[in-house]
């Protein structure tokens, strides 16, 4: 972490404009920001296997062991708070439990991602998604029972996109096109009653992995473009 090379200068650099900018503007939230930022350069890039040469196995090691104990902590913090503020009535609460879903599903959408094989892993997201929104949805309504009208169609969603998961593995492109239509229609029905942190962390949970699904479809596998240049 502490190693004297490009990323550490760049981390030093990040964390005094923040310090400048804090001076100026006297909002904790911009410190803590490049603090954050400068804290996380190195493991973040390391991750992306973009500074590789600066970073060496022991640190690879270190950094997955306490990235991985830092996420429990941080998860349960939220837990705790969020539970507290529910006891007091306050609806705050909810947005760390939003914090929580956002970062379980970006931290297990990244562990398929990084895997970098995206027309295998996209199916996969779809299906995970589908089945994410057939759940929650689904214990909306479940009190009215599970054959009613409300539970089908609450449920209806999470099936189409756990379907079309299913056929991507045989159509790629068009269920490519299909989850574009799909994820453009989802937001835009996310949106329309209000623009709100809830609704904006709703749509983002349900569109980014959408998206990425989408493009590793559209993409072609690399052993396909290395037939097609020889």
């Amino acid at each position: 972490m502490f190693k004297k090379n490009p990323i550490f200068r760049w981390a030093s650099c990040i964390f005094i404009l923040g310090l400048i900018l804090f001076a100026i503007t006297k909002r904790q939230s911009i410190l803590l920001s490049f603090i954050v930022l400068a804290y996380l350069l190195r493991p973040t890039l390391a991750s992306f296997g973009i500074a590789k040469k600066y970073v060496d196995e022991r640190q690879m090691s270190l950094n997955y062991r306490s990235g991985n104990i830092a996420f429990f902590v941080m998860m349960f913090a939220c837990i705790f708070f969020a539970a507290k503020l529910e006891a007091e009535n306050n609806p705050i609460g909810e947005m760390f439990y939003l914090v929580i879903v956002i970062g379980i599903a970006a931290k297990a959408l990244f562990n398929v991602l990084l895997y970098k094989n995206f027309r295998e892993i996209a199916p996969k997201i779809i299906i995970s998604v589908g089945l994410l929104i057939a759940l929650f949805s689904g214990l909306e309504s479940i009190r009215n029972g599970i054959f009613t009208v409300s539970f089908i169609m609450n449920i209806l969603p999470g099936l189409y996109l756990i379907t079309i998961g299913i056929v991507s593995k045989y159509f790629p492109r068009p269920a490519a096109i299909a989850i574009l239509i799909t994820t453009i229609l989802l937001i835009a029905f996310i949106f329309r009653r209000d623009l709100s942190w809830a609704t904006g962390g709703t749509a983002l949970i349900i569109g980014f992995p959408l998206l990425a699904a989408a493009f590793g479809l559209w993409r072609e596998p690399k052993r396909i473009s290395e037939e097609v240049v020889e």
